[in-house]
């Protein structure tokens, strides 16, 4: 038996319950590891509350990220062993392979053995930030150095993953944030200029920012709703949006005039892109791996809590009061 969390019903936080089960054995191609830090992300709230793009059967368990030690292998599994310290990629279903748990088992081609001068908390935090903002700047829009990168939500996890990836590619990643409380921290966080939307006008402040570009050629965004107009309205000709959220509870207009007048792109991203296609994934691990490896990126940890802590992590991840990835330790 292992403990794990769980809920039975869609709902806010309280709806996650702890309790135990049976471990079932890793199947074949499946590793199972003894959890020590979980990673949690926007989309564990969305699927408790029932608005997540996988609709699980109840009760489900939830999580994406878990970084810990491998206690059994399943058959035909290579290069990797008992004991090893690992993390772990983000499957395509938490429901199926959920990490909130002591025990929790995954497909071994998502295991990664991580550098042994990671915490399981770091460890933790990698992947999901990482991975999004990798395949989103270098696969799909093919970021260039000197290139603006305009990034909202900036003080999200793979919004500091966007900042720190973008730095190592000699590009300049403009911060988008909604209050100054968080500037400070952006700029020392490795931004090259902060816009502070609930202050400052987007699209004038973005323009006087990139006119000798003629405009923000990659603009990544999680949210969605009325920043489509002023993000858009900065964009240079033939720049892309990439749109890998939808947090905005307000509708999102289609930006008719600019798209037609600049010849734009607006591309909703998936990681499971990345994740579900071998050679795409086995270069961003090379890409992240070096980048943890040279010191350029360094996951940033807003906070961290207990196992037993999980209804206040979550109250937390909803609180939009993080500065980088909430962990819940073991």
């Amino acid at each position: 038996m292992t403990k794990v969390i769980r809920f039975h019903q869609y709902g806010g936080p309280d709806v996650l319950k702890i309790e135990d089960i049976e471990v079932l054995a890793p199947g074949p191609g499946e590793v199972q590891i003894c959890v020590r830090a979980i990673g949690l992300n926007r989309a564990d709230a969305l699927m408790r509350r029932g608005t997540y793009i996988e609709t699980p059967e109840l009760p489900s368990g939830l999580g994406l990220e878990a970084a810990g030690i491998i206690e059994r292998i399943g058959e035909g599994v290579v290069d990797l062993v008992v004991g090893d310290t690992v993390s772990v990629v983000p499957p395509v279903s938490m429901s199926r392979w959920p990490a909130y748990g002591e025990i929790a088992t995954f497909p071994a081609f998502l295991i990664v053995k991580h550098p042994s001068t990671l915490s399981f908390e770091a460890a933790a935090a990698i992947w999901m930030a990482y991975l999004t903002a990798y395949g989103a700047l270098v696969d799909v829009a093919n970021l260039k150095a000197s290139e603006v990168v305009a990034i909202t939500a900036a003080s999200s996890s793979v919004g500091l993953a966007a900042i720190q990836i973008a730095n190592r590619l000699g590009a300049v990643p403009i911060a988008i944030t909604r209050n100054s409380t968080k500037r400070q921290a952006l700029l020392e966080a490795g931004a090259a200029q902060v816009i502070v939307s609930a202050e400052e006008d987007i699209e004038t402040k973005l323009r006087a920012m990139t006119q000798a570009q003629g405009g923000v050629r990659v603009v990544l965004d999680p949210v969605g709703g009325p920043l489509f107009d002023p993000l858009t309205a900065a964009m240079s000709k033939g720049g892309i949006l990439i749109e890998y959220g939808g947090l905005s509870n307000q509708p999102t207009p289609f930006p008719l005039f600019n798209v037609l007048s600049k010849s734009l792109t607006l591309r909703g991203y998936l990681v499971h892109e990345v994740v579900t296609n071998p050679i795409r994934l086995a270069a961003a691990k090379e890409f992240i791996l070096a980048g943890l490896a040279d010191g350029v990126f360094r996951p940033i940890i807003s906070r961290t809590f207990s196992f037993g802590e999980i209804v206040d992590a979550h109250r937390f991840l909803e609180s939009n009061e993080q500065f980088g990835k909430i962990v819940i330790t073991r």
